[in-house]
């Protein structure tokens, strides 16, 4: 099938199981991947656990604390949500943790767009909301803070940090100084497609991901993808901001030139194909990051909200 033929929906086809990898990054520091599917994680302390992400059901949470239960009994103590977005948020009730805890311009975006997320996101990834009638509602965080906290997990220390604006106005990193060791949410993917559908692509690709580098991690988290390690974290991060800038460029010089959003979507496309195509979700981001792109160049500084309808009519417009 060729790029300009129709596609399935976003990744409404993609039904098939991926196998999950439970890794431990440290002593009772582990992460959980599954083939380009949302990544979550936890930090294991003696009287609690923070857990890291929620998944998108409570049934889907249950699966991976099902996994934590095999490693420890402790009780949840805090989750951590890195940013809005449905699937990362809607298992949270799951958990029973203490805390739901994020930062202020997330639990504002929950507020603003948390609904229409909802119903945007499962409609494109269905096999994410498998039990979505256990989701007892949205996710509003319970503590939130503006640019970092510090937690202590067991006598671990744990940083919480705002680097600024990129997948969303709001995104988080979790971070362990001392094993140098980040979870850096959807900032980054490793060998998956960035979504930039809510995102401020100019900061995301330029500042924000200059302070995730400037931290020199040992061990990165992405938000899809495989663990990564020594040089491999560096082009982590090289390959989601060349993503980020080829999308920003190609779509500028288009819409300088006088051409249209499929044109852009077109140039891009072929652009980013040769390297990224076989990466995790591509052909489902790539309508919804061109359009976001046009619009930020356009001079929409706050994301535009998707709903199901919205979705469909970029979808049908672009990639359609």
């Amino acid at each position: 099938m060729s790029r300009l033929d129709r596609k399935p929906f976003a990744s409404s086809a993609d039904l098939g199981e991926k196998e999950a990898t439970l890794e431990e990054l440290a002593d009772d520091v582990y992460a959980y991947t599954a083939q380009g599917d949302p990544n979550v994680g936890c930090v294991i302390g003696a009287d609690g656990i923070l857990a890291i992400e929620a998944r998108a059901t409570p049934l889907m949470a249950q699966r991976w604390i099902d996994v934590v239960r095999s490693i420890s009994q402790a009780p949840f103590g805090d989750l951590v949500l890195t940013h809005y977005h449905a699937v990362r948020t809607l298992g949270a009730s799951a958990f029973a943790a203490n805390r739901i805890i994020a930062t202020t311009m997330t639990g504002a975006l929950i507020e603003e767009r948390g609904l229409e997320d909802w119903a945007s996101e499962q409609g494109r990834m269905p096999r994410l909301f498998e039990g979505a009638d256990t989701i007892p509602g949205l996710t509003r965080p319970t503590h939130t803070f503006e640019d970092q906290i510090l937690l202590d997990v067991g006598g671990r220390r744990v940083e919480l940090r705002f680097l600024g604006r990129g997948h969303t106005s709001g995104d988080l990193v979790v971070w362990l100084p001392k094993e140098r060791i980040l979870f850096a949410g959807d900032l980054v993917e490793a060998q998956a497609a960035p979504y930039m559908g809510d995102a401020h692509i100019a900061d995301w690709s330029g500042p924000t991901l200059d302070a995730v580098r400037a931290l020199r991690a040992d061990q990165l988290v992405g938000g899809r993808g495989a663990v990564v390690r020594g040089e491999a974290v560096d082009q982590a991060i090289e390959d989601t901001r060349a993503f980020l800038q080829t999308t920003l460029r190609g779509t500028r010089d288009v819409l300088h030139q006088g051409g249209t959003r499929k044109d852009a979507f077109e140039l891009v496309y072929a652009q980013l194909a040769p390297r990224y195509a076989g990466y995790p979700i591509f052909d489902h981001t790539m309508p919804f990051n061109v359009q976001r792109a046009w619009d930020e160049l356009e001079g929409i500084d706050h994301p535009r909200i998707w709903t199901a309808e919205r979705d469909r009519q970029v979808w049908d417009a672009l990639q359609g």
